[in-house]
């Protein structure tokens, strides 16, 4: 299982057009083979900072997301409204039995 933490710094007088385009993001990421959750918070301590949290069933789905158009056009569109550069950690985690 792959986890990823993306942190994402928003120019906060932006923040109406980021939520609408993320939100086809999320609703086609969710449903993407290998997705096992795809959330956005909205950091409480920093105004203008979201944090996405995404599980993925391995490294082939994660490949699999990171080539489909809906992620790389939103990657394409992020600059008008991404402000710092997204920082991103990525673990790997297995299921205990």
């Amino acid at each position: 299982m792959i986890i990823i933490h993306a942190t994402l710094t928003i120019d906060a007088t932006k923040e109406a057009l980021f939520l609408q385009e993320i939100t086809p993001l999320l609703e086609a990421s969710r449903a993407e083979e290998g997705n096992i959750s795809y959330t956005l918070t909205k950091n409480a301590q920093k105004e203008n900072e979201f944090i996405m949290v995404e599980v993925w069933k391995d490294l082939r789905a994660v490949s699999a997301h990171n080539t489909s158009t809906h992620f790389t056009a939103f990657s394409e569109n992020a600059r008008d409204f991404v402000i710092a550069p997204i920082e991103l950690k990525m673990y790997e985690a297995s299921t205990l039995k």
